[in-house]
């Protein structure tokens, strides 16, 4: 694998909110690290932080490959999403050092978009032995 395939494997695994597909890039005890400080290891760890997807609807990812070697890459991706349930807003707000803004009951969920670098090492199989990724969020206005 190379890091165009994998990035193409990452997009569609986050599209169809697909924690098989996503860990089927990587080794058995792959590591993604979702943020600088947080990691999960593994398949079984991998697939239940990916559980958070399945509370995203109408996902839309790009990604540009900015750099690439035999043994892994960096590229920039870009992803938005209508949130589609309050628990996944309350998990965001949280990472996002927001609390909850200023929502009232019954306000629509917010649409998000999430910009971040990704950094793949591969391992000598040529799966994802770790995925490093910084991103930031924000709400986009309401779709008309």
């Amino acid at each position: 694998m190379d890091i165009d395939e994998f990035m193409s494997g990452y997009k569609a695994a986050w599209e169809q909110r697909d924690e098989r597909r996503l860990c089927a890039l990587f080794e058995p005890e792959g590591v993604y690290c979702n943020t600088p400080f947080a990691e999960q290891r593994g398949h079984a760890a991998i697939a239940a932080y990916w559980q958070r997807v399945k509370l995203q609807e109408d996902i839309r990812l790009t990604y540009e490959v900015f750099a690439r070697s035999p043994k892994g890459g960096v590229a920039h991706w870009h992803v938005t999403y209508q949130v589609a349930s309050e628990e996944l807003f309350k998990i965001w707000a949280a990472s996002a050092g927001t609390n909850l803004l200023a929502r009232k009951p019954g306000d629509p969920l917010p649409r998000l978009a999430l910009d971040g670098i990704g950094v793949v090492e591969f391992s000598e199989k040529g799966l994802c032995q770790t995925y490093r990724i910084w991103w930031h969020s924000m709400m986009l206005p309401a779709l008309a």
